[in-house]
């Protein structure tokens, strides 16, 4: 094994052999690309509920899950904008993690003197997530086998040296990947998973209709009025008044101005391959089930499908000037260039395959990278946040977390800072675009400087604005 490849911001392959491989891939996101639940019909009239819930991923669906848990009784309404996992529930690579804090170090950052109970309601909501699944016979493709985390650049292997039990190098290195450019690895197992995401979805979507609530798709809500005590959604084609609201629109423009400079929108891309054959596999050393992401901040993420496939994301975060979220964002040619071609650099011998599948799509990024609840009009409104790439596991507990704040219940969730405490605000246009773009090269900089990080993202943790991913 030779450690000599190492990924380039610059595209190095032909850009020909590059381009056959993408050709014909579906820009359909491949966890979608297939047979879904016929959709429900809209909300065309006046409502009333006890609850009402916007938005349907996963941070939407799993507080309407858990609402009818505690209260059966209680009446649900969730209105989806447009389908049940069409978003970010629906293309993102499937990586369930326990952590709430997005690793150990941005934990310690913001939140060190709460960590332990942190980390132990983290494998709390783990452990109820997998429940949760056996509970209601949710077929997601749930995998526990694994995680590889990898270092492609010598400081990285100098940094596992120092801090990890056991790294896996040489042989031992084989026995979970042949690629070169991977230098050393650490392999972990306890509180990970892989799903199918928009099988996760589609399955809490029946839950909760197993259970009494009421689910509307193409229904949008245009804005939150407050009348009486309780609160009033307006949506295209009627009102809607709730006891008590819990939004769960994340990346999207948030209903509550005071969140609106909380969160952006960044665009993340995805390959997926086609199926590869056992001796393919075997080729590249990678025959077990056991995802991958590696250790720079401009990271990678890739996993098997349940067919063989691989899929490859990551690397490019894009923010579009403006916050804006358009369908066209989706397609992004040059990043899904780069992408096959760190791909192909990671796996030469699979020079020559194609992709049948070429996404992108929008997730929410908060300056903390952990998600943030609290409450508006009075206690009636709840929201939740800022997951920055850390959704599949994490909405289970911002969910609760939003249902303790509208019963007004101190709970353990509720007492920590960690589950309330605003992040640093993101600034408007014309401020937003050059500053994202000038912390984009200080990353890409000190990924290609030996993890030394210079002036500016120095100075921006000493603001609490981490960049470990």
């Amino acid at each position: 094994m030779t450690d000599a490849a190492t990924y380039g911001h610059d595209v190095r392959l032909p850009r020909a052999e590059l381009r056959e491989s993408l050709r014909g891939a579906s820009p359909v996101p491949f966890w979608l690309d297939g047979r879904r639940p016929a959709a429900l019909p809209p909300l065309d009239s006046d409502a009333s509920t006890d609850l009402l819930v916007v938005g349907g991923g996963f941070c939407g669906l799993w507080t309407a899950l858990q609402a009818k848990e505690r209260d059966p009784s209680r009446e649900v309404l969730l209105v989806e904008a447009s389908r049940i996992a069409w978003a970010a529930s629906g293309r993102n690579g499937g990586f369930v993690e326990a952590s709430l804090t997005h690793g150990e170090d941005n934990g310690a950052r913001h939140f060190a003197d709460e960590l332990p109970q942190i980390e132990a309601l983290a494998r709390e909501n783990f452990d109820e997530m997998r429940a949760t699944l056996v509970r209601y016979n949710i077929d997601a493709e749930w995998e526990e086998d694994g995680v590889l985390s990898v270092a492609t650049e010598p400081h990285q292997l100098d940094e596992l040296r120092r801090g990890a039990a056991q790294v896996l190098e040489g042989e031992a290195l084989a026995e979970y990947t042949r690629s070169p450019v991977v230098r050393g690895a650490i392999f972990e197992k306890d509180q990970l998973a892989l799903v199918h995401p928009a099988k996760l979805a589609w399955g809490l979507r029946q839950a909760c209709l197993d259970l009494g609530v009421r689910i509307y798709e193409g229904t949008r809500v245009t804005k939150l009025e407050r009348h009486d005590g309780s609160a009033i959604a307006v949506t295209e084609r009627g009102r809607i008044t709730a006891r008590r609201v819990a939004l769960a629109t994340n990346g999207f423009p948030s209903l509550l101005k005071r969140n609106a400079l909380r969160t952006v929108p960044i665009y993340d891309y995805v390959l997926v391959t086609e199926p590869l054959n056992r001796a393919q596999l075997e080729q590249i050393g990678w025959t077990g089930r056991h995802g991958m992401t590696d250790m720079s901040r401009q990271f990678h993420y890739y996993r098997k499908t349940a067919d063989d496939r691989i899929l490859w994301g990551g690397y490019d975060a894009v923010y579009h000037r403006g916050r804006r979220i358009r369908p066209e964002y989706d397609q992004r040619p040059e990043t899904f260039e780069r992408l096959a071609d760190h791909f192909f650099t990671a796996h030469p011998g699979l020079r020559g395959i194609r992709f049948s599948h070429a996404w992108g799509g929008m997730i929410d990024m908060s300056t903390k990278f952990v998600s943030f609840q609290g409450t508006a009009h009075g206690g009636t409104v709840a929201y939740s946040s800022g997951y920055t790439g850390l959704g599949v596991g994490a909405t289970r507990f911002g969910a609760a977390v939003m249902l303790d704040l509208l019963e007004g219940a101190v709970t353990e969730r509720t007492s920590l800072a960690f589950s309330t405490v605003k992040p640093f605000p993101i600034p408007p246009e014309p401020i937003a675009y050059p500053a994202i773009q000038t912390m984009r090269h200080a990353i890409a900089r000190s990924d290609a400087n030996g993890g030394r990080d210079g002036v500016l993202i120095r100075a921006m943790e000493a603001f609490g604005i981490g960049f470990d991913s």
